[in-house]
């Protein structure tokens, strides 16, 4: 999702899998887990398992291709941009399937699935931002690009026909759309002038839904964007001197409030899509809630209530975010337990925040995905 820098035992998923597997009718539990066969991964950083660290000198120096990052899980920078896991890697195993390969790794054996998530990434093209006035990185690869990539692995992949293939498949389409909106509001644009941005941003997204389904994706999650108002980098970048402008868990209202914008848009052009393709299964996944459930619950799902707000990797000032001494850099420190905190870098989330996340969304989305066939 962000990228002012370009990267900067309680639940049972498999158990609730199986519970969650309806016939197409919504009837009758399965007692086997949703058969996907794979995942195609579009997005950014949230999703991200590689692809930026990949692509070229630029990418290879970000801060993700850098410790502290995978510190928790993997032990080592793997160019995600957390200290572990992300939420695609949580969706994973809970399908039963590997952790999605990035598109540019070496191992190009992609049975299972792609990612083509690039951290930094828009949904709209870079001639866009700059007919605005705006810079975007050289390795942004928007969601057209994406979707190029995506074309090229189905004619190495399929002979002839992929429609089965695809059928079998989840298609997470984003969270994208973040960084078309970041660009605008770490570049001095107003509120408004980005709130402009909305309709290109979800019409480019449509499309990609629509372009997958035309390919045969039967079953497409279309995620949303997070609540922005409760990030460091934006806590940070936006203060406001009116306690008014704070809701009750100290997030900035206004920046929510454009969030819900786009994510309302979003939800009305999956409806339209909906009706335009009734034999697909269009999902909304609903970040904003998810995030939401885990600031909600800090406490109780053992994150430093105090420290809700603070990332862990990072320095300076009230949530721990400095934007010219970001987490990878050097003397940047780092905390020495990430499981207390939600917000990683002050820019992406924790690995437990991800699992939490997770959870929720796991119980959200297959609920809905009529998962058997």
């Amino acid at each position: 999702m962000f990228s002012r820098s370009l990267c900067l035992v309680g639940f049972s998923f498999v158990g609730l899998l199986g519970f969650l597997c309806f016939s197409a009718a919504g009837s009758q539990p399965q007692s086997t887990i949703c058969p996907f066969r794979s995942i195609y991964q579009f997005g950014d950083s949230i999703a991200d398992t590689g692809n930026l660290i990949l692509n070229g000198p630029v990418g290879a120096r970000s801060h993700a291709a850098r410790f502290p990052y995978g510190e928790t899980f993997f032990r080592r920078p793997t160019g995600r941009c957390s200290n572990g896991q992300l939420m695609i890697d949580f969706f994973a195993r809970a399908l039963q399937l590997p952790l999605l390969k990035p598109y540019l790794g070496n191992d190009k054996s992609f049975r299972n699935g792609v990612n083509f998530a690039v951290a930094g990434s828009t949904a709209l093209n870079s001639s866009f931002f700059t007919a605005r006035g705006l810079h975007v990185p050289a390795t942004n690869t928007p969601l057209g690009k994406q979707l190029s990539w995506f074309n090229s692995h189905l004619r190495s992949v399929c002979r002839s026909n992929c429609s089965e293939r695809l059928r079998r498949s989840l298609f997470m389409v984003g969270e994208i759309g973040g960084n078309d909106y970041n660009y605008g509001f770490f570049q001095g644009k107003s509120v408004d002038e980005v709130r402009a941005f909305i309709p290109h941003v979800v019409q480019t997204i449509a499309a990609a839904v629509r372009e997958v389904i035309r390919h045969g994706a039967v079953r497409v999650v279309v995620p949303g964007n997070f609540p922005i108002g409760c990030f460091p980098i934006y806590l940070s970048s936006f203060p406001a001197n009116d306690p008014r402008a704070y809701d009750d868990k100290g997030c900035l209202r206004h920046m929510n409030e454009f969030a819900v914008e786009h994510n309302n848009a979003l939800q009305a052009a999956i409806a339209s899509l909906r009706q335009e393709f009734p034999h697909a299964v269009i999902v909304y996944g609903d970040y904003y809630a998810a995030f939401q459930s885990v600031l909600g619950r800090a406490s109780t799902l053992g994150f430093d209530e105090r420290a809700a707000l603070r990332s862990c990797c990072g320095v300076g000032g009230a949530y721990n975010y400095d934007g010219s001494r970001q987490c990878g850099a050097s003397g940047v420190p780092v905390c020495p337990n990430p499981d207390r905190y939600i917000s990683w870098d002050g820019v992406h989330l924790t690995q437990k925040a991800y699992r939490h996340m997770s959870e929720f969304l796991v119980y959200n989305i297959l609920s809905q995905i009529q998962c058997v066939w």
